[in-house]
């Protein structure tokens, strides 16, 4: 296959008249810039490599607008998270697939092109294992598959409640593996993962979960070109409990005793000191920021100023699947820097727009954190890209150099006009060609619960 984009953002910047060779297994051949167009199918609008959506618990796409009232002694996560568990006790084999397909959906539309899925349900609504112990896993490769969306599929670990080993509540029953059972459910995996073309890591839930001990152990279960997801500070509460526990804050604490580098993606890491922000920008790690959600649910801001200035990399992903919009991470991430700093473009790096610098590093920390060749416009990369919707009223007139900018931060709608996966158009004119029964299924599951 042969593309021609008479404006494609590379990994030099925005480049003229751009011809690409992609190959038959997905792969971008060769990149040309001042090329023709002869003998190559025209993309109808500016061309960006496509965002690759680092955290993502799908299931929770269907709790979105519906933990709005106040409680008595007031909200947090904390309190969102009980609302999340009573939700679980609802939701069985069907309606997680029919749930995954619909954000895998609505993902590939708002143009992330792959999601790595930090799955943590595991068993059934009482807890128990499915005959098949990866009943639940499947269903999301099965969701994946069935969309056309890139997947990096991080089965979580969950064995307690709290620092120190901490019984796991009822509430978690769904989520619980000892280190033999989870270490069957990865070897399981390991073995659907090539045939299906979808990339497995691993994923420690956090420092409350996961007892040193185990955390190596879970680490060490695949090779170490896999990738290695965990929350971390993503509360104040949790970083006092932590400190409690070891004396030190959680980013530390994994900085010190986890051999942290570039196949870790560390979620969150909202609460940091200098030090940490500095330390984590050293080791190569990826910093995973899912910006509307942090800001919904009240967590807190990222240090990002002082991360990018230290040169860390960070991507981002939809989390709870309230907003499933990289342009809106994007536009969060920056503004809650602009209120913490009273100032504009604080995010700003180098000649490029802020909008487009943003879209640039995220896309490639995102591809790093899903283990996977994606994240540019060039040679050897996987040809996830997406077409900007010139025509839409908020993109209109602008050329190639704003462009990013105006679909970052300008009223747009709907940016994306065009999503290819792995050479293959998935996406056509803001269509996806299953939508209606992805959504048929997706309303079915919720009205029958």
């Amino acid at each position: 296959m042969r593309l021609f984009a008479a404006d494609a953002l590379t990994p030099r910047g925005w480049q003229r008249d751009v011809v690409i060779d992609v190959a038959l297994d997905g792969t971008i051949e060769r990149v040309e810039a001042g090329g023709e167009p002869e003998g190559a199918e025209r993309v109808p609008g500016p061309l960006v490599p496509g965002m690759p959506n680092l955290h993502s618990h799908a299931f929770q796409r269907a709790i979105a607008g519906r933990t709005g009232r106040a409680s008595a002694d007031g909200d947090s996560f904390w309190t969102w998270r009980q609302a999340m568990y009573a939700f679980l006790d609802r939701i069985d084999a069907d309606a997680f697939e029919a749930i995954a397909a619909q954000a895998y959906l609505e993902m590939l539309k708002a143009g992330y092109t792959a999601v790595a899925e930090f799955h943590y349900v595991h068993h059934d609504p009482q807890g128990k294992a499915y005959a098949d112990p990866a009943e639940l896993a499947r269903r999301i490769a099965t969701a994946a598959g069935s969309t056309g969306i890139g997947l990096t599929l991080l089965p979580v670990f969950y064995a307690h409640s709290d620092f120190g080993g901490a019984p796991p509540t009822p509430g978690q029953r769904r989520f619980v593996h000892s280190v033999d059972t989870y270490a069957n459910l990865v070897a399981t995996l390991a073995r659907d993962a090539a045939p299906a073309n979808w990339i497995l890591g691993v994923a420690p839930h956090s420092l409350r979960a996961a007892t040193p001990d185990e955390l190596s152990a879970i680490a060490a279960l695949l090779p170490q070109t896999s990738p290695i997801h965990i929350h971390a500070a993503e509360q104040a509460r949790e970083v006092a409990a932590c400190v409690a526990w070891s004396g030190e804050r959680p980013v530390e604490w994994l900085l010190d005793h986890a051999h942290v580098d570039s196949r870790w993606c560390v979620v969150h890491a909202t609460h940091m000191t200098e030090d940490e922000t500095q330390r984590l920008a050293a080791s190569g790690a990826v910093a995973g920021l899912a910006p509307t959600t942090e800001a919904d649910l009240g967590d807190g801001t990222f240090a990002a100023l002082a991360y990018l200035d230290a040169h860390g990399t960070f991507g981002v992903g939809s989390d709870s699947n309230t907003c499933i919009d990289p342009f809106a991470e994007l536009r969060q991430l920056e503004w809650s820097q602009r209120i913490a700093w009273q100032a504009r473009n604080v995010l700003a790096s180098g000649d490029a727009p802020v909008g487009q610098a943003l879209y640039a590093a995220a896309a490639r920390g995102g591809a790093q954190a899903q283990g996977r060749r994606a994240g540019a416009i060039a040679s050897g990369r996987r040809a996830d890209l997406v077409v900007l919707d010139a025509d839409d009223p908020a993109l209109a007139d602008h050329t190639a150099q704003t462009i990013l900018d105006a679909a970052v931060f300008g009223p747009c709608r709907a940016p994306v006009r065009d999503v290819m996966v792995g050479g293959t158009w998935v996406v056509r004119d803001g269509y996806h060609r299953d939508e209606e029964a992805i959504f048929a299924r997706y309303r079915a599951c919720l009205a029958a619960r």
